[in-house]
């Protein structure tokens, strides 16, 4: 009797390995298919984003060099068109990725370049003039100073600014506060829009007038106007960073995998992320489920704490228009757009219309995919009208104001991408990894 039930035994304990095991087996295919995909578009992503920060750069180039009224128009056309592509890359962010990873390796790589990108908002008064509450000019900033430019806040460091220098830009990014921005996106967008209201006073507007006008710095400012040669130089070194930086990025996600990463990281960060590193790099190769729980977590936080917390919720209920994501080009409906098509880019395994394969939804139960996609399709439907609203009626920054009749709209769209973001939690279950909704969502985020 004994004997007989110790071979019971064994049997239940050997069934429940080869069950246990080959699902095991199961979501480390799984795993591996999604991680290539996410690779791939992260690649090609990061590749359309670069080429459009070469057009910016080239249009900020010729403008430079004959500063007019279509020149001038043109590199704002190609800032906007670099955005496009630039804002579905945000969806990298948060997973421990080259993009934003501040420790080991990673780091030491790529440097976690996010903050001098995209960094916002910023305080636009440490680069160039604004307009203050009496309507003069202020003064005290990069541009207007010759010599050594200090910014404020506490253990903020001198640096020499006779030159404006990509180096004295770098050196600048956030020195003393996470408000004093000097490199990426929104400072070229700062100088080519200037202000785009009262910032005395949120509502009221006085600077530019309009619910379809965003800011208008004049031509003159880089022309004849005090210190023009300055604005035309800080543009070209700025935009020449913005395609040093991104090209240290796509470096990281290149697929041609380097042999030794320390004399070139080309390549290695997509190596290890797929397990392809081998040698004395081996060391470096992430485990797919650890690769895979950052990347769900860090999706669910970007979708549900900083889009729609941080960029819609603050803007909409504080109203703030300096609490916009473009608040100089009223451009912030296409970062909305753009930053929730890069969530879904990688949800569905798409990029630019083309399908990368194994996707993260694959594993999804019909019922419960088809609820995710009833959600992004209403997401969709209110994304549209925020965004054909900006375009034809009036910019997001009369959009957010108190009884705007889209004021719901904008809400509803919050609640809604809250929602997604949660869904994170039983998208990776079902790919084999438990989150809680606390992986989901930035303990940090401003609370409304």
């Amino acid at each position: 009797m004994k004997k007989g039930i110790s071979f019971i035994i064994i049997a239940i304990i050997f069934t429940l390995i080869g069950f246990y095991g080959s699902d095991i087996s199961k979501y480390s295919s799984q795993n591996k298919k999604i991680l290539e995909t996410y690779a791939n578009i992260a690649h090609d992503n990061y590749n359309d984003a670069l080429l459009d920060a070469k057009e910016l750069k080239n249009s900020i180039e010729k403008f430079s060099s004959s500063p007019n009224k279509q020149t001038f128009n043109e590199a704002k056309v190609a800032w906007l068109k670099s955005r496009e592509s630039y804002g579905q890359t945000e969806i990298f962010r948060l997973s421990n990725g080259p993009i934003d990873n501040e420790e080991g390796w990673v780091a030491k790589y790529y440097g976690a370049l996010e903050g001098q990108l995209n960094a916002w908002p910023l305080d636009e008064a440490m680069i160039d003039y604004t307009i203050d509450a009496n309507g003069y000019k202020t003064s005290n900033n990069i541009i207007s100073s010759r010599n050594s430019f200090k910014p404020s806040g506490e253990d903020s460091q001198s640096v020499n600014v006779k030159d404006i220098t990509v180096e004295a830009i770098t050196a600048l990014n956030e020195n003393g506060g996470d408000a004093n921005v000097a490199s990426g996106y929104h400072a070229i967008e700062f100088l080519l829009w200037g202000q785009d209201q009262d910032y005395n006073n949120f509502i009221a507007d006085t600077v530019t007038k309009g619910a379809l006008v965003s800011g208008q710095r004049p031509l003159r400012d880089f022309t004849t106007n005090k210190n023009a040669k300055r604005r035309l130089t800080y543009l070209k070194a700025v935009s020449q960073k913005i395609v040093d930086d991104l090209t240290t990025v796509k470096k990281a996600w290149s697929k041609r995998i380097s042999e030794n990463c320390d004399k070139d990281s080309t390549g290695c960060y997509r190596g290890a992320l797929l397990g392809k590193l081998k040698g004395a790099d081996s060391n470096k190769n992430i485990n797919s489920k650890d690769a895979l729980k950052d990347i769900f977590a860090g999706m669910g936080v970007y979708i549900k704490s900083e889009l729609a917390n941080e960029r819609i919720a603050v803007a909409a209920l504080t109203p703030s228009e300096e609490d916009e994501h473009s608040c100089f080009s009223d451009n912030t409906h296409r970062d909305i757009v753009t930053n929730y098509q890069g969530f879904k880019n990688i949800l569905l395994g798409t990029y630019n219309g083309k399908d990368y394969g194994y996707s993260m939804i694959d594993t999804v139960p019909i019922d419960k995919k088809e609820s995710i996609e009833e959600l992004l399709k209403n997401i969709e439907i209110e994304i549209n009208k925020i965004d054909l609203r900006a375009k034809t009626i009036e910019h997001f920054d009369y959009q957010i104001r108190p009884n705007n009749p889209n004021v719901k709209t904008i809400i509803d769209l919050k609640n809604q991408l809250r929602s997604l973001g949660d869904k994170m939690v039983d998208i990776s279950l079902f790919n084999g990894i438990k989150l809680s909704i606390e992986d989901v969502t930035n303990s940090e985020e401003t609370q409304l």
